[in-house]
């Protein structure tokens, strides 16, 4: 009798152990109720500061340079003479257009009185035209000017060199106004519209932004990322941006109604890339996939996966599993 009854008190004491460890295997979870709210819609994109014109200053024919007349760093207006090319073909072309223009004037007076014909004349005219436009060619090739207004960036020569073609001799970039290339979601293309204003930041001025404008929208979209590319205008007036700096540029598209979530209940899937949140359902849990959007301060914006008044597990995550019941504490 003694024996039975410890058995049955062992036994009894067993089987309250096995409960209590159930018991404890039900993990307890807290959770947040996500409902839709107006989130701003924007895109954060990054870009290098291009000039507005960028101009390579080069004669059409190898040549000796005589003299570049300005050195890197100097601000230019359009029309300045930048360099002075081998001047020996220009004065002996000048002189034979002079020369022409001479005798089309006595062909001129002889036709007037009928001692010359009109081919001759026609003829004359020809060749006093030619010799102008190779003139004119000559002296385009001879003084180089400066197409735009800007700044020179590049100078590849020195005085007496032979230009060989391969370099130009001088670069000169407009950069006032300057622009921003970026490459735009193909989500947002119906969104994004000539004239609409962009914030631009540079890490070089800390703290400070600049404003551009949308000036042109580029007609196709890249298969391989999905994404167009958008011309941001911005004015230089002080020239304080340059070409080759580093932007962040903001383009703001209104608001949308959208799920948002505690960064605490997203889980992102090792190797995969892809992010899931536990969403409570009648005492357990399911294991759900979602798109994120931006991040908001502590939160994050859902594209898709959660519905409007769903309940999603802000806590003990790592104990829980697909279809695992749970008990939920406040």
């Amino acid at each position: 009798m003694l024996a039975l009854t410890i058995g049955l008190v062992s036994c009894g004491k067993s089987g309250d152990a096995k409960k209590k460890a159930v018991e404890e295997e039900i993990p307890n979870v807290q959770v947040q109720q996500v409902k839709l709210q107006d989130v701003e819609q924007s895109a954060q994109l990054t870009a290098t500061v291009l000039p507005e014109v960028k101009n390579n200053i080069s004669p059409s024919t190898p040549g000796r340079i005589r003299k570049i007349m300005v050195e890197v760093g100097a601000f230019v207006s359009k029309g300045q003479k930048l360099v002075q090319m081998d001047a020996a073909n220009l004065s002996n072309l000048e002189t034979q257009v002079e020369n022409y223009q001479r005798m089309y004037n006595r062909v001129a007076e002889l036709f007037s009185v009928g001692g010359a014909s009109q081919q001759e004349l026609d003829n004359a005219k020809l060749q006093l035209d030619v010799a102008k436009t190779n003139l004119q060619n000559l002296a385009e090739n001879t003084y180089l000017l400066s197409p735009t207004a800007g700044v020179v960036t590049a100078r590849n020569y020195d005085n007496g060199d032979i230009y060989s073609g391969q370099l130009p001799i001088l670069t000169v970039m407009q950069i006032n106004p300057v622009k921003l290339v970026i490459n735009v979601s193909e989500s947002y293309y119906s969104q994004v519209k000539v004239g609409m204003p962009a914030t631009i930041r540079f890490d070089i001025f800390e703290g400070e932004t600049f404003t551009g404008k949308v000036s042109l929208i580029y007609p196709t979209i890249d298969e391989r990322t999905r994404s167009f590319s958008v011309e941001i205008k911005l004015n230089n007036n002080n020239y304080k941006v340059r070409p080759g700096m580093f932007g962040r540029v903001d383009l703001k598209f209104g608001t949308a109604k959208r799920i948002v979530v505690p960064d605490m209940a997203v889980i992102k899937q090792t190797g995969s890339g892809e992010y899931f949140v536990y969403v409570y359902k009648d005492g357990a849990v399911i294991f759900q996939k979602v798109e994120l959007g931006r991040r908001l301060g502590n939160e994050y914006e859902i594209i898709s996966g959660l519905n409007d008044g769903d309940q999603v597990v802000v806590s003990s995550q790592a104990k829980l599993a697909d279809g695992k019941k749970v008990n939920l504490v406040k």
